[in-house]
């Protein structure tokens, strides 16, 4: 089954910041913003253990125990195990050091066996007070957390994630299944494979106004020959496109601050919010299925709603291509 087919609408509600990502969130504020996403809506809600170590995956199933099971889509990840014992020292997350310091404090095992996923799964469920999932990625096997190390983790998650992933769909116990990064070689080795065969893929910050190049040429038309759909994480850049400081989840260089300049002035001039024309842009490509921001605000979920909604001129598209500001390859809306 595709994941046009499994997923209620285009747009959902990525739950890593309310793993604490950058900064301690009272609960309170954080079940309002789940709830906020319900009120408009959002019935696709993504989630993963290594968000604040499990505290993502328990305020999101706090909300949705009060929801009926059969009106939302969910999805978790697997590859990392919380334990019960607490982390005496700071946890090493290659590129993404620190990023969920204000988490709980758990100790993780970065493990992608089969054992390690069944019982990742097992923890979910608990975590997320529910009886099933809809989909499960295989998280982070990628240069960014793993270095040189990556292609042995990678071999790890072949011979143990994918295979009980694969089963566990063939059961009809999952709907799909497929990985979850922020690089996109690990999509392609996986796409290359004869077995077994991924739904889909969640891809975080690779196909945004920021960066897609990569994506585009090499990944992209392989997936759309598959026939295999895009779940696009972070279309914010890590929220740089969003009015944050953060891209690639560290301070924003000066040249991406640069870019989002010249981006804000393209839209400025066409009356449009840069948030609509990050979320429309990630879209715009066919083998886009949904786009899953994160929010931390209740806010922020209105304003992500509203802009994928706003009219966007084709006048804007077309600047935005003359500018040299997107690929000359890369899908626009008034393309269609």
């Amino acid at each position: 089954m595709s994941l046009k087919e499994i997923l209620p609408g285009r747009l959902g509600f990525g739950t890593a910041p309310l793993g604490n990502m950058f900064r301690a969130i009272p609960d309170e504020e954080a079940r309002a913003t789940v709830e906020a996403a319900w009120d408009h809506g959002i019935r696709f809600y993504d989630t993963a253990p290594f968000y604040g170590a499990g505290l993502a995956e328990t305020r999101l199933g706090e909300v949705l125990a009060g929801k009926p099971r059969d009106s939302y889509v969910l999805s978790t990840k697997v590859g990392r195990v919380i334990l019960d014992e607490h982390e005496g020292a700071a946890r090493d997350l290659g590129e993404k050091g620190g990023l969920f310091e204000h988490g709980n404090p758990h100790k993780m095992l970065h493990e992608w066996t089969a054992e390690a996923t069944e019982r990742s799964i097992e923890d979910s469920l608990k975590r997320l007070g529910t009886d099933r999932l809809d989909i499960v990625w295989v998280h982070d096997i990628a240069q960014d957390f793993h270095g040189d190390q990556w292609l042995r983790k990678f071999e790890e998650a072949r011979t143990g994630a994918f295979r009980v992933l694969s089963r566990l769909r063939d059961e009809g116990v999952i709907k799909a299944w497929g990985l979850g990064v922020n690089r996109t070689e690990p999509i392609e080795l996986t796409l290359a494979l004869d077995e077994p065969r991924p739904d889909g893929f969640l891809l975080a910050g690779r196909y945004t106004l920021l960066d897609h190049d990569h994506a585009l040429t090499r990944l992209l038309p392989l997936a759309q020959e598959q026939g295999v759909d895009m779940v696009v994480g972070g279309p914010y850049s890590s929220g740089v496109l969003a009015g944050g400081t953060h891209f690639e989840y560290q301070q924003a260089p000066v040249e991406i601050v640069e870019r989002v300049g010249r981006l804000k002035e393209l839209t400025d001039l066409h009356g449009i919010g840069i948030k609509a024309a990050a979320l429309q842009f990630s879209l715009a490509h066919p083998a886009s299925a949904a786009v899953i921001p994160g929010a931390t605000r209740p806010s922020r979920i209105a304003e992500d709603t509203a802009a994928l909604d706003e009219a966007v001129p084709a006048a804007f598209w077309t600047d935005l291509r003359a500018a040299g500001l997107v690929s000359p390859s890369a899908p626009l809306p008034h393309d269609a």
